[in-house]
């Protein structure tokens, strides 16, 4: 079965750098069907950024020039970049993976910008 494990999240001051991982396992896939969305608290899923067929990416305006989207296919591990960071940046950030037409999650990473 297919299993994608975040890590990396954590507390940042506004201004800092965080790397995210996400891990895919238990099948085959295109890694380029790969990418990130966040959730705030009572907010719903926003896309962040994704890898799209033939390994171009697509951003979120709202983090375009401060994030970037990763991947090492030997490891079949995607990464989101993220820089520059700010407190709206808060969230629940998870990856996903598009098989055959499912969305596979993981179960997510909490990100915190404070100061």
């Amino acid at each position: 079965q297919v299993q994608l494990v975040e890590s990396g999240g954590g507390l940042v001051q506004p201004g800092g750098s965080l790397r995210l991982s996400c891990a895919a396992s238990g099948g085959i896939f295109e890694i380029n069907l790969m990418g990130w969305y966040r959730q705030a608290p009572g907010k719903g899923r926003e896309f962040v950024a994704a890898f799209t067929t033939g390994g171009s990416t697509n951003y979120a305006d709202s983090v375009k020039g401060r994030f970037t989207i990763l991947r090492d296919n030997a490891k079949n591990t995607v990464y989101l970049q993220m820089n520059s960071l700010k407190p709206e940046d808060t969230a629940v950030y998870s990856c996903y993976l598009n098989w055959n037409g499912i969305l596979y999650w993981g179960k997510g990473t909490q990100v915190t910008v404070s100061s």
